[in-house]
């Protein structure tokens, strides 16, 4: 199996640190390498820009990529989206000059509109009804209304800050994007597909959950099961030769300092938490 992901920019890091964690250790991943094999035969690693991801896909040049909704939006090509990574979080914004008279869509009907993708702006508009023009730019999209090149933009934004320095106010989102796992429709049965998809699934299932283990008077164990918020419930071991038994369970990482303190004064002892690295449903 192929699998294309973002050779460089914000989405890059992540990625390949999830297939790490994952288990799929890229084995060549050269710095300018195209290519790279993994520690499974069968899974190899194409780099190549975000922005072309859904082409690779889509032409059968990968079998799945990562890469953000926006990409696979803006190329207009149909894949199944997989699995949201929860990384390269964005909006795609629709923006003006703040002390101009453009406040919402319907006012842009016979203006200009600059973005880097024009597709998704297209598809925005006629949906809403008008048909603004569209100027492609290829960066520094919020210059375009002060060098009067544009009446609006629709750009990227993760905080607003950018378009705020740059005296540009949010008129509307456009789209909410995140890095995420797609495929072509014709390779989702793909059993390898499939492992790599729970792989991915077991890492992001893992964050923000500890795994918590503590003795505890049986006596207690109704007690002690009621104050610990555990994935289905703990799990209860006898512990040999005592009156006691062993409790395992899975807590959100917020829920672990309540839960020790609550379970300790009910009589629970020798309290372990660890993390998890994976954690398969």
């Amino acid at each position: 199996m192929r699998l294309a992901v973002p050779s460089k920019g914000r989405l890059h890091d992540p990625t390949v640190s999830l297939l790490e964690r994952a288990g799929l250790h890229i084995e060549n991943g050269a710095e300018r390498q195209l290519y790279a094999s993994t520690v499974d035969p069968d899974v190899t690693v194409l780099f190549v820009r975000a922005a072309d991801v859904p082409e690779y896909v889509a032409d059968g040049a990968a079998d799945a990529g990562v890469t953000g909704l926006d990409q696979v939006r803006e190329a207009g090509v149909e894949l199944d989206e997989r699995l949201d990574l929860g990384f390269g979080h964005c909006r795609l914004v629709l923006a003006a000059p703040k002390d101009g008279s453009l406040e919402s869509v319907s006012d842009l009907a016979d203006k200009t509109v600059a973005t880097e993708f024009p597709n998704i702006a297209r598809e925005f508009f006629a949906d809403r009804g008008i048909d603004p023009g569209v100027v492609e730019v290829s960066g520094a999209t919020e210059l375009t209304p002060h060098v009067e090149m544009a009446d609006a933009i629709i750009d990227i934004t993760s905080t607003g800050t950018t378009l705020r320095v740059n005296g540009l106010d949010i008129i509307e989102e456009v789209l909410s994007s995140s890095a995420r796992l797609f495929a072509r429709a014709d390779a989702a049965d793909d059993p390898k597909l499939q492992e790599v998809e729970t792989a991915l699934s077991s890492v992001l299932s893992a964050e923000g959950k500890r795994y918590v283990m503590m003795n505890a008077p049986e006596e207690r164990l109704d007690e002690i099961r009621d104050v610990i918020p555990g994935l289905g419930g703990p799990t209860v071991m006898d512990v040999a030769g005592e009156e006691s038994v062993a409790i395992h369970a899975v807590v959100d990482e917020h829920d672990v300092f309540e839960t020790i303190n609550e379970a300790k004064t009910l009589g629970a002892s020798d309290v372990l938490v660890t993390e998890i690295e994976r954690l398969v449903d």
